[in-house]
């Protein structure tokens, strides 16, 4: 199987806050398959550190804001197009990514309140990997998802 896994689960210090989140249990499973590192929030322009950012409305009028208010919706839309394009150039048919973040965040996020309340919803770049019929899953899921013991 050949994965794209966010790159923070991997130990990639590329998180909004500078750190990374290593995920003991998706570093074993992908050491029996291929992996490609992404992050769309680097991959899109953003700095590390950068403010946190969540997703105001989830329409066809995406609005992505940071935490000052700051509309961060391009650099999201383009990581999210940069890491879709490497995936499918290197065949990727299923992918892990970052729990509840902006980008990566599979089937619940962030309400954009920056109250830590979640809603239903996919990450930016969630909904194109969707959208071109990739498998997707986090840290938390992968292993039902994927079926894997």
């Amino acid at each position: 199987m050949k994965i794209a896994v966010s790159a923070c689960l991997l130990g990639a210090a590329c998180r909004y806050d500078g750190k990374s989140k290593p995920c003991s249990e998706v570093i074993s499973f992908l050491q029996h398959h291929e992996s490609i590192p992404v992050c769309p929030e680097i991959m899109g322009g953003l700095s590390i550190p950068h403010p946190p950012s969540e997703i105001q409305t989830l329409s066809s009028d995406l609005l992505v804001k940071d935490v000052n208010g700051k509309d961060t919706t391009a650099f999201f839309e383009k990581g999210a197009q940069v890491a879709l394009k490497k995936a499918l150039e290197k065949g990727v048919t299923h992918a892990i990514f970052k729990a509840k973040s902006p980008s990566c965040g599979v089937d619940e996020i962030y309400d954009g309140t920056f109250t830590r309340t979640l809603v239903p919803g996919d990450g930016v770049a969630v909904r194109l990997f969707k959208e071109a019929g990739i498998r997707v899953a986090t840290e938390d899921t992968f292993k039902k998802v994927f079926r894997t013991s």
